[in-house]
Parts: structure tokens; sequence; C-alpha cells
């Protein structure tokens, strides 16, 4: 009986490594506001952490052929880095809109602090069990 690694774990745990990759790239935005002719940058993590949650809504392929590759909540999740198209360009070339980079780094670390949060119950839960469970027999 393949019991596997629980999801839900493996879901949080990758969104936060990708929370973490994102408040990285907001913080280097922040940083390069004042530098001319800087581009902001984006991360684009929601399609792959739907991927990992499997709410794409695609068949999975299985692992049964050879070359198949099934992704599962411990494997790592590349999150695409790219430049914000929706950057307004400044007279010296930079598209950071300093103001912005702040809501989107105060609303990175809501969403980071509840993924720990959630984490963090998930393990008590767990914990719980065990701990509980096991005295019975």
């Amino acid at each position: 009986m393949d019991i596997g690694f629980d999801p839900i774990i493996g879901a949080l745990n990758t969104s936060l490594n990708v929370r973490q990759v994102n408040q990285n790239v907001i913080s280097s935005n922040i940083a390069n506001a004042d530098t001319p002719g800087y581009k902001a940058k984006t991360v684009e993590f929601e399609t792959a952490l739907r991927e990992v949650l499997g709410a794409d809504h695609q068949l999975k392929p299985s692992e049964t052929a050879e070359g198949h590759r099934v992704h599962r909540p411990t494997d790592p999740v590349e999150p695409e880095i790219y430049e914000d198209p929706n950057g307004v360009e400044s007279l010296d070339g930079n598209t950071v809109d300093r103001s912005s980079e702040m809501v989107k780094m105060a609303q990175n670390q809501l969403l980071y602090d509840a993924s720990a949060e959630m984490l963090k119950r998930k393990l008590g839960m767990l914990k719980y069990a065990i701990s509980e469970g096991g005295g019975n027999r």
C-alpha cells in the first residue's frame, strides 16, 4: 500500500517556497526603483501551483509508460519570472511603481503567513493523531 506524502502538506510547502521567490522579486523591484532602465519583474506561479494541486482539470499521464512524468506535490516548482508587461515606463526607462510593489509585498506576506499557519495546523493535527491515536492500542 502506497501511503505517499500528504498532498496538502506538499501544496502548502510549494506555496511557501513560491511566495519566498515572489518576495525576493518584489524586493528586487523596490530596491531598483531608482535604477535607470530597470524593468520591473513579476512571478507567474498560480499556473504552477494549480498544476501541483491538480486543479487544472487536465488528465494526468500515468507513470506506467516509460518517459511519463507525473508531478507530485513534493516535487519542486519553478515559477516563471518575467518582465511585468503592465509596467509604465518613466522618463529614465524604469518601470517600477514603488507604491504598487509595496501593495504586492503586503499581499504576498499575508498569503505567506496564511500558508504557514495552515501548514502549522496540518502538522499539529498529524502530531495529535500520532500521539493520541497510538496510545489506545
